[in-house]
């Protein structure tokens, strides 16, 4: 099983995971582009899901569906632990992940993560939802996942989220380190990497924690201290 980014309206990013044969699109906002590397891989298109439903993400669906015939999967109606077969024995496992919106899912596949608006390259999307505490167990579940997990997210948001992440974490040593290793060309990271600077799951790092103490904001458990990021970054 293999996945290939597209980039679409500026910073949107879709995702093709495909067999050989067969492939899966996810969040295809650009589907001419989807389509001709289909083609030109001999594959078929077959499936069409998102990873919620906002307009940006959802825009690509009715495009790709007339022209490869593909079946659409509502992500509404999945749930958790879910098995997506795009052809025997190559499956996508749905992760429900609520937080950003309630019907949230990201697709869990050999080795990488389709993450959508839950979690960025060096942050995590806002909580429309408005439970946090859903967010925080989400993230929870992603970040005890393999370090070399690869994330592929919805939107590249990396040069504003790591100015962000230096502005937090000054002393983190880590944060040049990751920007040099991320390409416009293709938006990835891993879990490791996320774990070293992305302030939102760096919610028990010391320098984390002396911030929220400095704002005097509330910081007694894991949960009140992702809150408290969430509220004033």
């Amino acid at each position: 099983m293999e996945i290939q980014q597209f980039r679409y309206a500026n910073d949107n990013l879709g995702y093709l995971v495909y067999t050989k044969t067969d492939g899966l699109a996810v969040d295809g906002g650009d589907p001419d582009a989807m389509v001709a590397f289909a083609d030109e891989k001999k594959i078929q298109i077959t499936q069409v899901t998102n990873t919620h439903t906002h307009p940006d993400h959802t825009l690509g669906n009715t495009v790709l569906i007339e022209k490869t015939g593909a079946k659409f999967l509502d992500c509404r109606t999945f749930s958790h632990g879910q098995r997506i077969e795009i052809q025997p024995g190559e499956v996508l496992e749905v992760l429900k992940t609520p937080g950003h919106t309630r019907e949230c899912v990201c697709f869990k596949g050999n080795g990488f993560l389709v993450t959508g608006d839950t979690l960025f390259n060096a942050t995590v999307g806002n909580c429309f939802s408005g439970d946090l505490n859903a967010f925080y167990h989400s993230l929870k579940m992603l970040m005890a996942l393999p370090g070399n997990t690869q994330v592929f997210a919805g939107h590249d948001y990396v040069a504003e989220s790591l100015a962000a992440a230096w502005s937090i974490e000054k002393d983190n040593p880590d944060i040049q380190a990751y920007e040099k290793k991320i390409s416009p060309d293709l938006v990835v990271s891993t879990l490791s990497d996320e774990l070293k600077v992305n302030p939102y799951l760096r919610f028990n790092a010391p320098a984390i924690v002396k911030r929220l103490e400095e704002r005097n904001m509330p910081r007694s458990t894991e949960a009140a201290r992702f809150a408290s990021l969430m509220e004033i970054y």
